[in-house]
């Protein structure tokens, strides 16, 4: 098959159609990644993140036409901003030896950085991301897999109501440079958004109806006169208000993770299996809308939900190892309207046409 390489303008499609998945692998209990693979196909879900480049992983999506984007991780950011022949060697051995058969179709340069405790990071991310992606400009494959990085909520100040966000001062000065390098090659802004977690900091004063996308009178937001009925639109307006003073309007917000613990400690009440089911299946719903938000309508709004699986070795609270759309077994957490590697013989399905 012959292949051709543009010129810029350049846009990468790293996303097909609107739901994709986090694989997370922090356990010693999941399945293997080729039975991953029968059970992501099986749910005919295509887009993939992976939080590092692991080769069975890699070799397991070979042939599978799962498009997946695998991760730099935090540890190696420094080392790939000061080296360009290390970032050229990581490149060859994760990218270039799995393509075409592994649909590569991104790398995301670290996760959550900016705004993170680890301030050094801040300084060196541009620094890794474009020597990635200078990488793969030399091997010709800068038009096939496309250079992100994820943000969490921290990077944003006044995020309420969404019209009023901007990046926070100390953030600012590391975020319009990379926002300018990404502008430049078609990146998209990448979002971490939890509607769980907000209602978690404030449950006195959030519904948790308009955290799940269930009926509610919803917020309205009077300086652009806009409703929103559910938060999730509410946080990717937020970042879209933050982008366009910043000076980037037309830069495109994707959700890089979405997601509801079925399980939390005493003091996490909101995680629960009820809720995360809610939740999900809610959000399968609004992303099969193939819809913008109420600030970018014409956006189709696209999300990576979070994960895969249960992970029982992530540290941190219980949530944290409770956010699987599917238990260790490969049987499903709860339905959404997916079958597992194994069927719960008392699961009553419920319909959802995608």
């Amino acid at each position: 098959m012959e292949v051709f390489f543009f010129a810029a303008p350049r846009t990468v499609q790293a996303f097909t159609g609107t739901y994709g998945i986090n694989y997370g692998r922090i356990a010693d209990n999941i399945p293997s990644p080729d039975e991953v693979v029968t059970l992501l196909r099986a749910a005919k879900i295509k887009n993939v993140r992976i939080y590092d480049a692991n080769h069975s992983v890699l070799n397991a999506f070979s042939g599978t036409g799962l498009e997946i984007v695998i991760g730099l991780p935090n540890g190696n950011v420094k080392e790939m901003s000061g080296n360009e022949s290390h970032a050229m060697d990581w490149v060859k051995e994760n990218v270039q030896a799995f393509l075409p058969r592994t649909k590569i179709c991104g790398i995301a340069v670290g996760n959550e950085v900016l705004g993170g405790g680890d301030y050094e990071l801040w300084t060196v991310l541009l620094g890794a991301a474009k020597n990635i992606y200078n990488s793969l400009e030399k091997l010709h494959l800068a038009d096939v897999v496309q250079i992100q990085t994820a943000h969490s909520q921290a990077v944003f100040a006044n995020s309420y109501p969404p019209s009023s966000c901007i990046f926070k001062d100390d953030v600012v000065q590391f975020m319009k440079p990379l926002l300018e390098f990404f502008s430049q090659i078609g990146s998209p802004f990448c979002l971490n958004a939890y509607p769980f977690l907000a209602y978690m900091g404030d449950p006195e004063n959030i519904d948790i109806n308009y955290s799940l996308f269930q009926s509610t009178k919803g917020i309205s937001d009077s300086k652009t006169n806009l409703h929103y009925d559910n938060m999730l639109d509410a946080q990717i307006d937020a970042a879209y208000a933050a982008l366009e003073d910043a000076g980037f309007k037309k830069m495109e917000v994707i959700v890089t993770e979405t997601g509801w613990a079925s399980r939390g400690d005493d003091s996490e009440a909101a995680a629960t299996v009820d809720n995360a089911r809610t939740y999900n299946y809610n959000l399968r719903k609004r992303l099969a809308k193939r819809k913008g938000t109420p600030l970018r309508p014409k956006k189709m709004l696209k999300a990576y939900i979070f994960a895969i699986f249960n992970e029982n070795l992530k540290p941190g609270p219980t949530s944290e190892r409770n956010f699987g759309l599917f238990k260790p077994d490969g049987s499903i957490s709860y339905d959404i309207g997916y079958h597992g590697l194994k069927s719960s013989a008392d699961s009553s399905h419920l319909s959802l046409k995608v």
